[in-house]
């Protein structure tokens, strides 16, 4: 199959593990960063980390944006079932994910509250127009990636005048979350002297939105893929940069990812929604200019306004582990919930309920057991 075999050949691969042990310095600690939750998942399910030097570690960053949604927003959503009678629309993931004392909108929806997955925004719009007597509430989530979907959906209902569809957006933006990371206190983070860009989110705002924080901070960046060739190929390209003292923003994803970005999206985005001033993520805090809002010409489609709601501070499940892990401070195995209480059939954290989150990712590819001895040097 084009664009996916190729990026799994096996020789290709030995190859570009025999480059990276060759240039991979002793003495030189390599500590990467994958900010992507879909590059945590693809690094474990072809084994990476068994494959590398014992000086080149893997940072899990907060690429997962039902993991870094806080509680307060699912609470007000939560809140807002119980004061009125709507329908709410969004992701299957998001329903399972703990807000606060152990609620979640699925134990809501069990309760006998309107709580209805869809696939995507036009899944949304359809209930509207089919059942023009509720009003039906689209809870968006997500980075760049699914964004132009909810700012197609506004377009539309005002285009169709759907007046029972509003939309409660919780959009972030990357570029915001990854310059937290490297602001806090490097007495409270790890150290990182690479980072593996997301694919996905640079299809959309393109490969320069990185080069400020590459030069700012002296760090390299590469824009992965998600094959395992991609992502080997990246932790060469960054170990190249370290060792050359480079600090520039590379693309590997070059099939798919392009130094501008996917304009169109672009423009639709800022013709319905703009910054927001300030937002709280879960684990980094509140971010400035971190994510988005709707505008005032769709005022009219904003469930924030249409409903008045309210967003309290929301409080985390007592020993979960998801904050710090989402700051690259700790891995899951530093949780003393992960593998015992927290399981994917009794999340109590959202790392354990999305398909993205590091804590799921270690559970479905058996890193809660003892590691592997790595294999890098005889390959």
């Amino acid at each position: 199959m084009k664009y996916l075999q190729e990026y799994r050949d096996p020789g290709l691969a030995k190859n570009i593990i025999r480059q990276i042990v060759a240039e991979a310095r002793s003495g030189v600690e390599y500590r990467l960063m994958e900010f992507c939750g879909g590059h945590t998942h693809a690094i474990f399910r072809y084994g990476i980390p068994d494959l590398l030097p014992d000086n080149i570690q893997l940072i899990h960053g907060p690429g997962c944006p039902v993991c870094v949604l806080p509680t307060s927003r699912i609470d007000a959503a939560i809140d807002l079932l119980r004061k009125h009678d709507v329908t709410l629309c969004t992701y299957a993931d998001l329903l399972r994910v703990p807000a606060s004392d152990k609620n979640s909108l699925l134990k809501e929806k069990a309760g006998g509250a309107d709580v209805r997955p869809v696939y995507s925004t036009q899944d949304a719009l359809a209930i509207a127009q089919a059942e023009p007597h509720r009003q039906v509430i689209f809870f968006a989530i997500g980075f760049e990636t699914t964004t132009p979907a909810t700012a197609f959906a506004l377009k539309e209902a005002k285009s169709k005048s759907i007046n029972n569809f509003s939309v409660f957006c919780n959009h972030v933006l990357t570029p915001a979350a990854l310059g937290a990371i490297l602001n806090t206190n490097p007495g409270e983070r790890q150290t990182i002297n690479g980072i593996i860009g997301p694919s996905h989110v640079s299809t959309i705002i393109g490969s320069h939105a990185y080069n400020k924080y590459a030069t700012q901070y002296q760090l390299p960046i590469v824009i992965a893929g998600f094959e395992p060739l991609d992502v080997l190929q990246s932790i060469l390209m960054l170990i190249r940069q370290i060792n050359n003292n480079q600090f520039i923003v590379e693309n590997e994803y070059t099939r798919s990812v392009n130094a501008q970005g996917n304009q169109i999206a672009q423009t639709l985005i800022s013709e319905t929604m703009e910054a927001r001033e300030s937002f709280e993520w879960r684990g980094l805090g509140i971010i400035p200019d971190s994510a988005l809002q709707i505008k005032q010409a769709y005022a009219e489609y904003d469930a924030e306004i249409r409903f008045t709601m309210s967003i309290t501070q929301g409080r985390e499940q007592k020993g979960c582990e998801c904050p710090a892990v989402l700051r690259g401070t700790k891995r899951p195995t530093d949780c003393k919930l992960f593998a015992t209480v927290c399981r994917p059939d009794n999340p109590l954290g959202a790392c354990m309920v999305s398909s993205e989150g590091s804590c799921a990712a270690y559970w479905s590819y058996g890193r809660q057991q003892k590691p592997v001895s790595k294999q890098a040097c005889s390959v």
